[in-house]
C-alpha cells in the first residue's frame, strides 16, 4: 500500500516532471539506447519506470527507439564484457544502473553520452568533475551520498534492546563507495555509542559464515550497504538475517526486512528517462547537472520487529512513510 506521504510526493512530481498533454512524436527516424543492467533479466526491478518515462515523451521500442539490453547481474567481469558489446554498437546514448556499469562504459568511451541512474557518489568517483557541472560525456541521477551512511547506523540504535555493535555488510569488488560509506559511520559511531567494522564478503557462502558469527555475539545488528553484489543477494541477506535473529537495516526498501531508509528506485527511473529525452534531442551530458533523488522513503516492518523480538522507537515509527503489520 502506498503511503499517503508517498503519495504526495508522487502527485507533486508528476504534477512538476511530466506533460498534461500528448508529447510531439520526436524527429529523426529510429535512434539507439545501450542499457547495461545491473540486474537479472528475470529480476528487472524498476527499470520499467524509464522505458515508460520514455514512452510518455514519444519514445517507443520497437518504433523509434531500439534499445540494445545486456544484463550482468551483478557480476563485474559481466559489465567489462557487455560495456565493449554495447559501445561497438554505437548507441545515441546508454544507460546504466551501478557504479561498476559506469566505470567500465567509460573506459570504453569518452565520447558516447552515458547517463547513470541510482548510482552515488558520482564526484568521489570520479565520473563527474561536480554535480552542478559535470564535464565529459557523464551525467545522471543518484541516489545516495556517503552522510546517509550515518542515518542508517542512527536507526540501529533506535530498536529495544538497541544495537551495541553493527557489522558493514558490502562486496569490495562491487561496491567502490565503501570507502566513504565507512568513513561516515566510523564518524558517527562514537556519538552513537556504537562499535563497527567492515564484513567485506565475495559469495553466499561468506554470508553465512558472517551472520552466523555475528549472531553469537550480544546486541549485534547488521547494516548493509548498497551496491550490486547485495542487490542481487537481498533475498539470502534478509534470510539469514531473519535466521538468526539480527536486527539489520538496508539501503532500499525493495530489500523487505526489519527497517529500510532510501530513494524511491523506480521515481530515479522515471526521471532519468528526461535525460535521455533530452541528449537524444541534442543536449550534452555537460551541461545536464546530475540529480538527487527527490523522494527518500523510510520503511519499517513490525511483523519482522516481532519475529526478532525487538521494539521500535516511537520517534522513528513516527517518521516513517510505511509501516508493515
Amino acid at each position: 500500500m502506498m503511503s499517503r506521504r508517498a503519495f504526495v510526493g508522487l502527485a507533486a512530481g508528476a504534477a512538476v516532471g511530466w506533460p498534461l498533454a500528448a508529447p510531439a512524436q520526436p524527429q529523426g527516424g529510429t535512434r539507439r539506447l545501450g542499457m547495461l543492467m545491473v540486474n537479472a533479466a528475470s529480476n528487472p526491478g524498476g527499470i520499467g519506470a524509464l522505458v515508460q518515462g520514455l514512452g510518455a515523451l514519444g519514445w517507443k521500442e520497437g518504433g523509434n527507439l531500439r534499445i540494445d539490453w545486456r544484463w550482468a547481474s551483478g557480476d563485474a567481469a559481466l559489465f567489462e564484457r557487455y560495456a565493449a558489446e554495447l559501445v561497438a554498437l554505437g548507441p545515441d546514448v546508454m544507460v546504466t544502473n551501478a557504479s561498476v556499469g559506469v566505470a567500465a562504459l567509460r573506459r570504453e568511451t569518452g565520447t558516447i553520452p552515458i547517463v547513470f541512474t541510482n548510482v552515488g557518489g558520482s564526484v568521489e568517483q570520479g565520473f563527474v568533475n561536480s554535480l552542478a557541472r559535470p564535464g565529459g560525456n557523464i551525467t545522471g541521477f543518484s541516489n545516495f551520498d556517503p552522510p546517509m551512511a550515518g542515518k542508517w547506523l542512527q536507526m540501529l540504535t533506535q530498536i529495544t534492546p538497541p544495537v551495541a555493535r553493527a557489522a558493514v555488510l558490502h562486496n569490495p569488488a562491487a561496491g567502490p563507495l565503501t570507502g566513504p560509506f565507512m568513513r561516515a559511520i566510523e564518524e558517527a559511531a562514537p556519538s552513537l555509542g556504537m562499535a563497527v567494522r567492515a564484513t567485506p564478503v565475495k559469495d553466499v557462502a561468506d554470508i553465512e559464515a558472517m551472520m552466523a558469527g555475528l549472531a553469537r555475539e550480544e546486541h549485534a545488528g547488521v547494516l548493509v550497504l548498497p551496491d550490486p553484489f547485495t542487490s542481487v543477494h537481498r533475498d539470502t541477506i534478509v534470510a539469514l538475517a531473519a535466521r538468526h535473529r539480527l536486527p539489520a537495516v538496508y539501503p532500499f526498501n525493495f530489500f523487505g526486512g526489519l527497517m529500510s531508509y532510501g530513494p524511491d528506485t523506480e521515481d530515479v527511473f522515471r526521471r532519468s528517462a528526461a535525460y535521455v529525452d533530452r541528449i537524444l534531442k541534442g543536449a550534452k551530458p555537460s551541461d545536464l547537472p546530475v540529480q538527487m533523488p527527490t523522494k527518500l522513503e523510510l520503511v519499517i516492518n513490525l511483523k519482522t520487529a516481532k519475529a526478532l523480538g525487538v521494539t521500535i522507537a516511537p520517534a522513528l515509527l513516527a517518521g516513517a512513510d510505511e509501516v508493515i503489520e
